[in-house]
């Protein structure tokens, strides 16, 4: 089991961010695809609520078989993904997943040891309560941040010595992961299941090797828009614009 291992955060950071919100999507200097059809959802369901785990490791949300699929690398600890998440998630999932016409797919993308622990906590409860978790996360990262940059830095230098396999607990009881889960339906013996983990582990930071092997990823967030990568797009403004020209 291999893990990001101890980090320090002020330094994790300064990977938050994937583009300049100053420069112009590529997509929007392309000719516009022709628009694409919608799809309603199977009767009494709806596509926001049609929520399944890929082959590649993330979560999917919408019409899988979407003429539009948009993917998000994105990182619990950083603040440009918060911001893309309250402003773009609403939008993004009521005008464009609703419709059948655009799926979205989010994978954790690990930059630190706090990420990998809130990739595992924030899966524990399954498909159905993933992005509601997700979003409340994302809400919940100031005081995340306020308490992982205040814990001493003892508190890391005996986190470095632990076994790889505990290193993600010890996280999110740093991080106050567990009561947050604890909170939201998910018991605490569950979750120390979900963070001792080895296979999800293993699992996520293989999906991370191999996105870096692919595009490689810049920063957080990245977007992958029906396979290629969005560059200097970060905003819900710039994901909105290439969403459009490819059809959606």
């Amino acid at each position: 089991m291999r893990i990001l291992t101890v980090l320090a955060l002020a330094t994790a950071l300064t990977a938050c961010g994937g583009g300049d919100t100053s420069k112009t999507t590529t997509v929007d200097n392309m000719t516009a695809a022709a628009p694409v059809a919608g799809k309603a959802a199977p009767a009494g369901q709806s596509w926001v609520d049609t929520v399944t785990r890929t082959p590649e490791g993330g979560w999917l949300m919408g019409n899988p078989d979407a003429p539009v699929k948009l993917v998000e690398y994105g990182s619990r600890t950083c603040h440009v993904c918060k911001e893309f998440d309250e402003k773009g998630y609403a939008p993004l999932t009521q005008n464009y997943v609703a419709s059948g016409k655009v799926s979205y797919e989010f994978r954790d993308y690990l930059r630190n040891g706090a990420d990998i622990a809130a990739a595992l906590v924030g899966g524990c409860g399954g498909p159905g309560p993933f992005f509601t978790i997700l979003n409340q996360m994302y809400a919940d990262q100031p005081r995340t941040l306020d308490v992982l940059q205040k814990l001493p830095q003892t508190y890391y230098e005996e986190l470095g010595k632990l076994p790889l396999g505990q290193q993600a607990t010890r996280f999110a009881e740093g991080a106050g992961y567990l009561d947050f889960v604890k909170q939201r339906g998910i018991p605490e013996a569950k979750a120390r299941q979900c963070l001792a983990d080895a296979g999800e582990a293993t699992r996520l930071q293989k999906m991370n090797e191999k996105a870096n092997q692919d595009y490689p990823i810049p920063g957080t967030p990245t977007f992958i828009l029906n396979g290629k990568m969005l560059e200097n797009t970060v905003s819900w403004e710039q994901v909105e614009a290439a969403l459009k020209a490819a059809g959606a």
